[in-house]
């Protein structure tokens, strides 16, 4: 671990990168990009998750290497710019949209969003978009959204859906099931692998009510459980953060994957931190371990991100959070300075990896070249 921070610290001083960045790890991306190629099953196509993969040449790095088409989108903006880096893209949303913001991109938009597949989620939108759809004079494509167990909204039952009429200039092109929950089901209730075999049995009922002409996208999955499915109703899997594995995706369906990304920020200052008030407060403190006896400063703060380097480096509460300068505990023996390079693991990557501007990134132990990541937006 401290060799590989180290490695990441020369890196950047080469670079002359002195500010808080977004470090983009090449080489264990290409190997999570490898795992996800090995593990996945076959007949399932790769559908890439743009808000969770914000920046174009590293969506252009991941569709090339896997030869991926498909992309899930989330945001007018994101979905106009990705419209134009893939002309041969085909997008699904996965959220459904007011029709109002419906509307301003159709209106604002060229003939690319007629490679865009819409989310519905209810009748009472299905009947907003048919609406749309007569005042724009234009065909519109949707995917229904299906509750298989994480009950987040959509269709709960399959027989809802076989009660539709689909108005005149929409086209069902299937269906988007979503089973974040899976991972979190205890033992208790079944597990994980239980409740990815009911979520699996459920979308097939909802596949089952679809006609044949309507089974285009049949998605599943999310980058926690999309290599643990094959051999089910589902044609296409989602998967984002996978690639770059924030905190938050550490689990059994992704073990071997590798961290690809992390904030690095320089130290301002290395302290004996003391409280203000009585130095005997501090003291006190110290001796209940409830405040360090080292610590730093660093430049920025505040992200989502759990430090990992200076190893047993982390914030403490009694003089809280700041994005300007954050303050970290060290351990004791701990010997750092300013100048020296502190790192932290997102714990996702939607909106972290944009909030830099732009991403380093680092090869063979060099910094090659910086991505810009999408805007906001």
């Amino acid at each position: 671990m401290n060799a590989y921070f180290a490695e990441l610290s020369k890196a950047l001083k080469a670079a002359e990168i002195f500010r808080p960045c977004l470090v983009l790890d090449r080489d264990r991306l290409d190997g999570n990009i490898a795992l996800v190629r090995e593990r996945l099953a076959p007949g399932l196509a790769v559908r890439l998750v743009d808000k969770s993969l914000p920046c174009l040449p590293l969506l252009s790095h991941i569709a090339k290497t896997l030869g991926a088409n498909r992309f899930m989108t989330f945001h007018p903006p994101v979905t106009q710019a990705v419209l134009d880096a893939f002309p041969r893209g085909d997008l699904l949303y996965g959220k459904p949209m007011p029709a109002g913001a419906a509307k301003a991109a159709l209106a604002g938009g060229g003939a690319g969003w007629s490679r865009v597949c819409w989310l519905i989620d209810t009748a009472e939108r299905l009947a907003e978009y048919s609406a749309l759809a007569a005042e724009l004079g234009t065909e519109l494509r949707f995917a229904f959204e299906v509750d298989v167990g994480l009950h987040r909204g959509g269709f709960a039952n399959p027989a809802e859906i076989k009660a539709l009429t689909i108005p005149k200039r929409l086209r069902c092109e299937g269906i988007m099931a979503y089973e974040a929950h899976a991972p979190e089901i205890p033992g208790l209730f079944g597990g994980a692998e239980k409740a990815l075999k009911q979520a699996s049995a459920k979308a097939a009922e909802f596949v089952a009510v679809l006609g044949a002409d309507q089974r285009r996208i049949l998605n599943i999955g999310g980058s926690k459980t999309a290599l643990l499915h094959g051999g089910g109703a589902a044609n296409e899997i989602s998967i984002g953060s996978a690639f770059v594995l924030p905190k938050d995706f550490d689990t059994p369906g992704l073990r071997g994957f590798q961290p690809a990304a992390f904030i690095a920020t320089p130290i301002l200052k290395a302290i004996d931190p003391v409280l203000p008030g009585p130095a005997a407060v501090s003291a006190t403190l110290q001796a209940l371990g409830l405040f360090p006896r080292k610590g730093c400063y660093l430049y920025g703060g505040k992200w989502m991100a759990e430090p990992v380097f200076p190893e047993g480096m982390k914030p403490n509460g009694l003089i809280g959070l700041s994005s300007n300068q954050q303050f970290m505990g060290l351990p004791a023996g701990t010997e750092v300075k300013p100048g020296d390079y502190a790192f932290l693991r997102p714990t996702q990557s939607e909106a972290v990896l944009q909030h830099f501007g732009s991403i380093a990134v680092c090869s063979a132990g060099r910094i090659m070249e910086f991505w810009p990541a999408l805007p906001m937006g």
